[in-house]
């Protein structure tokens, strides 16, 4: 099940951590937002290496479907109401200066960047599209409300945003590697104040280090475990579909989205909460008959997405106790453009610049949303489920995936092979022994 980006790139190797070393910044995860603080930090001045626990973008990187935009869905009326005027603005202006910042870079890098409009579509109403238009017009961003798009069935609205783009992620990344310090097959298990212990025993000292691991591994310092969960979709790579002249997402966050890639069509959705059941590529596979019934699909795949209580990242000190430990995570789907903007806060809180962009994106801000009761809840029943296989990560019971045959925890988003092996984190290792067992479908 490879993605579009794995069967159309390379990215370079890199030889396992050999031995104890010193560095000033230590980050730990190889996917684009590792690879962007690690990029930005030693374009600095700063030294800085990279430790990823497999292959560089192994996990979430290699399934999106990288697109660079600051129209994350309806968004900003919500963030109005949570956050006020000025660090709601703050979150957009963060997110055109990476795209700004993505833009440039990509001058120089054959990655396949196109420039194109972004649209949200609503499919029975535009009420939802008006209160966004609204709220995007008291920030002073330009956007468009439409009635018309290239999609194949009809929408109330869409709301268009202008010179946003799309890219091929992994191009991206195998050329942003390139003269970074870089060990792969380096599995960080233990943080500590100045240092890091890996999985063969070598220790990283470093003034600062940056968790960019997609799901925080470290449970004992601020409550990821209960600020975020994970969120299964999927993608079809369509051949002799239609070109759809821009990047599309459904206002409801649950339907479908759209981009094409050269002559291939890309169509996502299935949205559903890891471990949990949803429609998945079944859905899919339905849609694009019914639309595109002379289409092909040339490769299916999944993405994992960690969302956050408010719909925006957390991005700044890991901890009140540890000021030099950073968290990168939470991009809510929008990992492309948010890498960017984590690595310009990342590299501006290690260097003691002022930012901006600090306060919106404080992993420290409130926590009081619906979301959190929703997330202590889940962990509550499957902590307490008294079945098998139970997951390493902090023992919720696993749930069995027949579409994707894993064994996948709703609490955190951990999976696992039938046969034990590790696929996603936050978990750190595979299934013991006496868990294996168990795997029986």
């Amino acid at each position: 099940m490879k993605s579009i980006w794995e069967m159309t790139a390379q990215l370079p190797e890199f030889a396992p951590l050999p031995r104890d070393i010193r560095t000033d910044v230590l980050v730990i995860g190889g996917g684009l937002a590792g690879l962007l603080c690690a990029h930005e930090l030693t374009r600095a001045g700063i030294n800085c290496v990279l430790v990823e626990a497999g292959r560089l973008c192994g996990g979430v990187t290699k399934n999106t479907t990288a697109k660079l935009t600051v129209q994350h869905g309806l968004i900003y009326h919500k963030l109005l109401k949570e956050f006020g005027l000025n660090r709601t603005r703050a979150y957009w202006n963060a997110n055109q200066d990476a795209l700004q910042k993505l833009r440039e870079l990509c001058q120089d890098i054959p990655c396949d960047f196109e420039e194109k409009p972004s649209y949200v579509y609503a499919l029975d109403s535009r009420k939802a599209l008006d209160r966004e238009a609204t709220a995007l017009d008291k920030l002073g961003c330009p956007a468009t409300l439409v009635t018309g798009t290239a999609l194949p069935f009809p929408v109330a609205g869409a709301l268009r945003t202008d010179r946003q783009a799309q890219f091929h992620p992994l191009k991206f990344a195998a050329w942003i590697a390139e003269g970074l310090k870089i060990y792969e097959h380096t599995r960080v298990l233990e943080v500590e104040t100045g240092k890091a212990v890996t999985e063969a025993g070598n220790i990283i000292k470093a003034d600062h280090i940056v968790v960019t691991t997609h799901f925080p591994f470290l449970n004992k310092f601020g409550c990821y475990w209960l600020k975020l969960y994970q969120s299964r979709s999927y993608v079809l790579a369509l051949e002799g579909a239609a070109d759809v002249e821009g990047m599309y997402v459904d206002e409801s966050g649950k339907g479908l989205s759209f981009r094409n890639d050269n002559d291939l069509l890309l169509l996502g959705g299935g949205a559903h909460r890891t471990g949990r059941q949803g429609s998945g590529r079944a859905g899919l596979e339905d849609f694009a008959r019914r639309h595109w019934p002379d289409s092909r699909p040339v490769c299916r795949w999944a993405a994992q997405d960690c969302m956050t209580l408010d719909g925006a990242p957390y991005i700044g000190p890991y901890s009140p106790r540890l000021p030099k430990l950073y968290a990168v995570t939470g991009f809510n789907k929008w990992g492309m453009t948010s890498s960017m903007a984590a690595a310009t806060l990342v590299t501006d809180l290690i260097l003691g610049r002022d930012s901006p962009y600090q306060e919106v994106f404080s992993p420290f801000r409130s926590v009081l949303h619906p979301q959190l009761a929703a997330n202590a809840g889940e962990s509550v029943f499957n902590l307490l489920t008294p079945t098998r296989p139970r997951c390493p990560h902090m023992g919720c019971a696993l749930k069995y995936n027949p579409q994707e045959h894993s064994w996948d925890c709703p609490c955190h988003g951990s999976r696992f092979a039938e046969d034990g092996r590790l696929l996603d984190g936050p978990a750190t290792g595979n299934l013991v022994h006496d868990h294996t067992k168990h795997l029986k479908v």
